[in-house]
C-alpha cells in the first residue's frame, strides 16, 4: 500500500537505486557444501525469499580459509568459488531485488575443528569469555596486511560474480569487531591500544574494498559495513566507542551502515539507567551514511515505526524466514495472509533444508537470539498437530 514509507525506492550513494525500503538481513543458514561452495538447498531458498524485498544480503561468507567460523558457510576465499557465488547473486536478483555479499573473518569465534587442525586467529591471544573457546594465535602484522587484502579480493570476486554489492561484517564479535573491541584487543602496535588505534584494522578494510571497487566494478556497486553498538565483556565496547567509530564512517563516503541488535529500540545493556534506544544516539552521530536498522520487526506498522523514525532502510529477518512473500503481500493489501508461525509441515516450502532447521532449532534450545518458542499447536478435538515456532 503506498502509504507505507517502507515501500518507497530510495538512490544510494554509489548510483544504485532500491526499489523498497526493506531489508532481507544475513542470516546463517549453514546450507553451503562443505568446502564453502553454493549448494542447490542454498539457490533454492534464495529463489524463494528474494523478490520482493529491494535488498537482499547472503549469509556471510569468509574471505580466507583462516576465516572459516562453521560449517555450513559460503567461501569466497579463491576464484573457484566465482561461478556458484554467481548462481546465487542471479537468483536473488530476480524482479530487482539487490544482491549483496557479506563478507568477513570469523576470528577467535571458530575451532581447530572447523579449521581441520589449524588454531584460531585473532588480534590477541585471548580466548572469547564463553565455554569451549580457544586461545587463538596472535595474528603477526603480515598477516593482519594480507587479511586486509583477502577482504579486497573478496570483494573482486563478489564483482566478478555479479553482485550488486558487498557488506562488511564489523559486528558480532568476529574478527573487525575483535580488533575493535578493548578485550580481544590487547596489542601495543599500531594494531591496538586507545580507540583510535582499535579503529585502524576496521578503517583499512573499508580502504581495501573501497579500493577494489574502484579497480574492478564497471557499474555502480553497494559497500555497506555492519557493526554491533556494545559487547557486555569486561573491558568490551561500549557506546562511547562505537560513536567515534561511526562518526568517522559516516565520512568514507559508504552506502549504508547497518546496525545489528536482536530489537531496534533495545536501550544500553551496560548503563542501565539509561533509557534512550541505542539506534537513536547513532541517529544522532550519523548524518550522511543511511542507516539499516535490524531488531523484532514482524508487521507492516513494526517495519513503518521504524521508518517514521527516521531510519532509512528497515530489516525483517526472522519474519522472513517464515514469510518469504511478506513485502508482496503488504503492497497487494494482502496483510491479513501475511503468516507469524512456522508449521515444521511448511519447512520445504519455505526452503528451509535441515542444516538450517537444525541452527535454528538449536539457536533457540541455547536461549540465544534467534527470537523463537516452540509451541505445541492442536487440533480442535485436542490432539498434538503440528510444532510451530513462534516469536
Amino acid at each position: 500500500m503506498s502509504r507505507y514509507q517502507f515501500l518507497q525506492s530510495a538512490t544510494l550513494k554509489s548510483g544504485v537505486k532500491v526499489k523498497n525500503r526493506v531489508v532481507l538481513p544475513p542470516m546463517t543458514e549453514c546450507m553451503a557444501l562443505a568446502n564453502g561452495e553454493v549448494s542447490r538447498d542454498e539457490l533454492r531458498y534464495a529463489a524463494i525469499h528474494a523478490g520482493g524485498v529491494g535488498l537482499f544480503i547472503t549469509p556471510v561468507a569468509y574471505v580466507n580459509a583462516r576465516g572459516k567460523g562453521f560449517e555450513g558457510e559460503l567461501s569466497v576465499a579463491d576464484d573457484r568459488f566465482i561461478p556458484g557465488l554467481n548462481k546465487l547473486a542471479t537468483t536473488i536478483q530476480q524482479k530487482g531485488t539487490k544482491a549483496i555479499l557479506q563478507i568477513f573473518s570469523a576470528g577467535r569465534m571458530s575451532s581447530s575443528a572447523i579449521l581441520r587442525g589449524q588454531k584460531t586467529v585473532s588480534a590477541s591471544a585471548v580466548a572469547a569469555p564463553r565455554p569451549g573457546m580457544e586461545t587463538p594465535e596472535e595474528l603477526t602484522n603480515a598477516e593482519i596486511e594480507q587479511t586486509i587484502t583477502d577482504f579486497g579480493e573478496a570483494t573482486r570476486r563478489a564483482i566478478q560474480a555479479g553482485f550488486d554489492g558487498v557488506e562488511i561484517h564489523g559486528a558480532n564479535t568476529y574478527l573487525i569487531q575483535q580488533f575493535f573491541s578493548p578485550h580481544s584487543n590487547r596489542r601495543t602496535d599500531k594494531w591496538g591500544g586507545s580507540v583510535e588505534k582499535r579503529m585502524t584494522f576496521p578503517l583499512r578494510v573499508v580502504d581495501a574494498v573501497q579500493t577494489a571497487v574502484k579497480t574492478y566494478a564497471d557499474r555502480p556497486f553497494i559497500v555497506g559495513y555492519r557493526f554491533s553498538p556494545e559487547e557486555i565483556e569486561e573491558p568490551g565496547i561500549r557506546m562511547a566507542d562505537t560513536l567515534k567509530l561511526v562518526a568517522k564512517l559516516d565520512t568514507l563516503g559508504l552506502d549504508y551502515l547497518h546496525v545489528s541488535m536482536g530489537n531496534v529500540w533495545r536501550p544500553s545493556i551496560n548503563d542501565r539507567s539509561d533509557k534512550t534506544p541505542l539506534i537513536d544516539q547513532i541517529q544522532d552521530a550519523v548524518t550522511a551514511t543511511p542507516l539499516i536498522s535490524v531488531g523484532n520487526v514482524k508487521t507492516p506498522v513494526d517495519a513503518e515505526r521504524v521508518m517514521e523514525a527516521g531510519i532509512d532502510f528497515v530489516a525483517i529477518g526472522r519474519e522472513s524466514i517464515r514469510e518469504p512473500h511478506w513485502v508482496e503481500k503488504v503492497e497487494a493489501g494482502a496483510e491479513e495472509s501475511i503468516r507469524y508461525t512456522l508449521p515444521l509441515t511448511d519447512l520445504d516450502e519455505l526452503g528451509i533444508a535441515s542444516p538450517y532447521f537444525d541452527f535454528l532449532a538449536g539457536m533457540d534450545a541455547g536461549g540465544a537470539h534467534i527470537g523463537f518458542e516452540p509451541a505445541l499447536a492442536t487440533t480442535e478435538k485436542g490432539n498434538a498437530k503440528d510444532l510451530v515456532f513462534r516469536k
